[in-house]
């Protein structure tokens, strides 16, 4: 069988037709699968960001709640104090070995504003025979003239439990 020249450019425009349409199927099949992978992988992210800013916020949350311990402890510790300095004519106070040019520096500012507030005259002296150990990390105890009372201000004491292993801690960073 013969095509004239019109039914083969018929043919040849259906055939066209026919590639284009799949062509167009065929773009709009990977468009759409192009889309559902920007999605999840859109997803992914967005929820992997949303952990990253909980983990933040409960880390934030935990050091607020550290620094509230240890601002309470600070607080207890300055009214014990308080009622030492009240008390007692006479303190000791002891430190480590690096940290006594600190301490009495501290003490030459701290006792004329001590005298001048309360009006009463204060004996003070840095412990020089028998310094706190070199595993603590800083601070000081005081004591009365006689020892028998101790208000301890070094970190670990601060920190409190902060700083102790705790078999109840979950976790360890």
């Amino acid at each position: 069988i013969a095509l004239s020249n019109a039914d083969v450019q018929k043919q040849v425009k259906h055939m066209m037709a026919f590639v284009e349409q799949e062509a167009n199927e065929k773009a709009e099949g990977i468009d759409a699968k192009v889309e559902e992978e920007f999605n999840i992988d859109k997803d992914w992210l967005v929820q992997a960001q949303r952990l990253k800013i909980m983990e933040y916020y409960e880390k934030k949350e935990k050091q607020i709640e550290q620094q509230k311990k240890i601002q309470m402890s600070n607080l207890m510790n300055q009214a014990r104090l308080k009622v030492l300095r009240l008390l007692e004519p006479r303190m000791i106070h002891c430190c480590r070995k690096q940290d006594f040019p600190l301490v009495k520096a501290a003490m030459q500012k701290v006792i004329p504003m001590y005298k001048i507030a309360s009006k009463k005259d204060i004996d003070v002296q840095i412990d020089q025979e028998s310094y706190l150990p070199e595993d603590v990390a800083g601070g000081v105890e005081i004591y009365n003239g006689d020892r028998k009372i101790k208000v301890s201000n070094t970190l670990e004491t601060v920190g409190g439990c902060l700083f102790r292993a705790n078999a109840n801690r979950k976790f360890l960073d």
